[in-house]
This record gives C-alpha cells, structure tokens and sequence, in this order.
C-alpha cells in the first residue's frame, strides 16, 4: 500500500509542477518550490493524517519527483514521458533510499537518472528513433565551439 502511494505521489508531483512551470508559466523554481511548500505544511500540521512511515516519506517523495517537474517544454514537451519519469523516481526511491542515506543531492540524482531513462524510452521501444529530449541532450553534450 505504501508503494501504491509513493508512485502515485510521484507521478502526481511530477506532472504537477510541470503544469505550473510550463502552462500557468511559473517558472521551474517557484512551480517545484510552491507545490512542496503546500505538501510539506500539509503534513507539518497534520501529522496523524496518514501512518507516521507515509507521513515522514511523501514530502520527500514528493519534493524530489517535483524536480522532474522543473525540466525545460524543450527537452520534454510531452505529459505522459513526465508522469512515467515520475513513476520511474518513485521506483527508484523505494529500492534505493537507504543507499542515498546521507548524501545531499540524492533526491537530485534520481529524479536526474529517472528523467533520463524516460528521454530514452522512445528509441527502445520506437526502433531506435530518437525523441526530442535526447537529440536537445545530445546537442548540448557534444557542442562543438565554431571558432
């Protein structure tokens, strides 16, 4: 059940503050920083809404899916490729949290790990053609200066 609630708070995280970044134009800080702050004082102030593991994890599930959310329309223009990276955050979050265990940055590199893996979908699936996010990515790595 706690699974259950963990993926659907991070594809819920994700897709909503893409929503606020890209549509209500918000910008990716103020999306991503708006929508904890709202989740954070949720639980802050009722803590005996759900059982105290729930209550302690989905601010921070929900804080780290919401940095996919701040991704550029560029790189990712499409609704379902943010929810199935927020859905690939929350995987990552249930079976490796006790990895990242004192490190800064680890809801950072997941949500970076899942947003990639999401970007590549499509030449997995779509035999080997490249989605927009990867050829931005790709363009941005190997950017050769015309000196």
């Amino acid at each position: 059940m706690a699974a259950v609630t963990f993926i659907i708070t991070g594809v819920l995280a994700a897709i909503s503050t893409y929503f606020l970044n890209v549509r209500l134009k918000q910008g990716p800080v103020r999306a991503s920083a708006l929508l904890s702050l709202v989740v954070g004082l949720v639980f802050y102030f009722f803590p005996d809404l759900l059982s105290p593991h729930l209550t302690a994890n989905i601010p921070v599930v929900f804080i780290g899916a919401s940095f996919i959310g701040m991704v550029s329309s560029n790189v990712v223009s499409n609704y379902l490729l943010v929810g199935v990276s927020g859905l690939i955050f929350s995987l990552i979050y249930l079976n490796t949290s006790k990895f990242f265990a004192g490190y800064g940055g680890g809801l950072g590199t997941a949500a970076c790990i899942s947003l990639l893996v999401a970007i590549s979908l499509p030449f997995f699936i779509k035999k080997h053609k490249i989605s927009n996010g990867y050829l931005v990515l790709r363009k941005l790595i190997f950017k050769r200066n015309k000196n």
